[in-house]
C-alpha cells in the first residue's frame, strides 16, 4: 500500500506551476495562471490531483520503488500555492499587475527552489508545527 506521493510526481506538479507561470507572465496571458489554480483546487477539494492521474502511467517503475513525499505536506504547499494564485488572479483582475506578478512569481519560484532542493512550504509548515506543539506544551 502506498503511502506517499512518488518524487517524480510532485517534480512534475513543480515543474507545470513553473512553466505555467513564466508562460502567463511572457506572454502576458494571465488566464493561464487559472490553469495551475483549477488543478490546485482540484487537487484540494478532491485529495486527487489531475496531474498526478495523468502522469502516474508513464513512470517507469512501480510508485513504491520512488522516493515518497508526504501527502500531508503536498497538500499544505498546494495550498499556499493556490493561495498564491488565486492572489495573483486577484491582482491581474483588479488592474494591480504588480500584485499579481509578485504573487505569480513567488508560485514560480518557491516551485524552483523546491526543485532545487529546499522546500519553503515544508519550512514554513515546521516552524507552525513546531510553534503549535510549544504552545501546547505550555499550556
Amino acid at each position: 500500500m502506498q503511502t506517499g506521493i512518488p518524487l517524480p510526481l510532485v517534480r512534475s506538479n513543480q515543474c507545470f506551476q513553473i512553466l505555467s507561470v513564466l508562460l502567463a507572465l511572457v506572454l502576458n496571458q494571465v488566464w493561464i495562471l487559472a490553469i495551475p489554480l483549477t488543478v490546485g483546487i482540484w487537487s484540494l477539494v478532491t485529495g486527487k490531483n489531475p496531474l498526478f492521474l495523468l502522469l502516474r502511467p508513464l513512470l517507469m517503475k512501480p510508485s513504491t520503488d520512488y522516493p515518497l513525499e508526504d501527502p500531508a505536506q503536498q497538500r499544505f504547499n498546494q495550498s499556499i500555492a493556490v493561495g498564491c494564485l488565486a492572489l495573483s488572479l486577484l491582482g491581474f483582475g483588479l488592474g494591480w499587475p504588480v500584485v499579481g506578478t509578485i504573487f505569480a512569481g513567488m508560485v514560480a519560484m518557491a516551485a524552483l527552489i523546491a526543485l532545487l532542493g529546499f522546500c519553503v512550504g515544508c519550512f514554513i509548515r515546521f516552524q507552525y508545527l513546531k510553534w503549535k506543539h510549544n504552545r501546547n506544551k505550555t499550556a
